[in-house]
């Protein structure tokens, strides 16, 4: 009859220590996901609307959770601040990941152009100088793409014609202005007065003529054009037969032509 002699302690003491081993190795496998998962989500981009307005959210170091991105910089954080929707639909964009910054500034750049375009060709200054801040805005998106860039040049050079005739504008008014108050400290008494004389009398009628050239630029000669097209030159009428115009003059006929022989 053969007897099993009991374990000894070395014999339970592996045990358990392999046994502890292999948690403490599926306990760091686990951390290293989870780890892994947060550096994952913390590079993911995705965007809400919230109050008529695009909010772009950044995902925390965290397997899940997202914060509004508020990044450092005050160039990105003009960036990338809450958008006005102004009644534009965003349900598909709203439904995007992005994993990194490139990715979600190619996707907010259309949402953009669409919010500019139609205000910078509007030709109303409230509605151009509108247009102009979502096209600053797009100027600071720095991973569009060269379609995008050559797209965003085109609406800048647009806009430029109506910045220029606003600068215009604006100097008009100052100058106006302008001599509308040396007229006034003119033709009272006080101690500015005959300084405020003699710099009318220097600058006055260039001002005056200056002021009228501004004011023909801006509301003449940049209005539309709205003069009837002339009517393009018409063409001779083609002859019945092409080949006609080909045959030679008939000959004249001899004065013996008719007689009897």
């Amino acid at each position: 009859m053969t007897t099993h002699s009991p374990q000894g302690f070395g014999y339970r003491a592996r045990r358990t220590f392999t046994r502890l081993l292999v948690f403490l190795v599926i306990l760091g496998l686990g951390g290293g996901v989870v780890f892994l998962l947060g550096q994952l989500n913390a590079r993911t981009f995705t965007v809400v609307q919230e109050n008529g307005e695009l909010v772009v959210m950044k995902g925390r170091a965290l397997p899940t959770g997202a914060a509004a991105y508020r990044p450092g910089d005050p160039r990105l954080a003009d960036a990338y601040a809450p958008l006005p929707l102004e009644g534009q639909d965003v349900t598909l964009l709203t439904q995007q990941k992005f994993t990194d910054r490139d990715d979600l500034d190619r996707a907010l750049f259309p949402l953009l152009e669409t919010l500019a375009r139609p205000r910078i060709a509007s030709g109303e200054p409230a509605k151009v100088e509108r247009g102009l801040y979502y096209l600053r805005r797009a100027e600071k998106l720095a991973g569009i793409t060269e379609e995008q860039r050559r797209s965003l040049q085109s609406m800048l050079t647009d806009v430029a014609f109506y910045q220029a005739r606003q600068k215009l504008e604006d100097a008009r008014r100052l100058v106006s202005e302008g001599l509308a108050q040396l007229k006034l400290a003119a033709e009272t008494e006080n101690r500015h007065a005959r300084a405020a004389n003699q710099m009318l009398t220097t600058v006055g009628p260039t001002a005056r003529n200056l002021e009228e050239a501004l004011r023909r630029a801006v509301h003449t000669e940049s209005a539309p054009d709205n003069s009837p097209v002339a009517p393009a030159p018409q063409q001779p009428a083609p002859s019945p037969s092409g080949d006609a115009a080909q045959q030679p003059p008939a000959a004249a006929p001899t004065p013996d032509a008719g007689r009897a022989p």
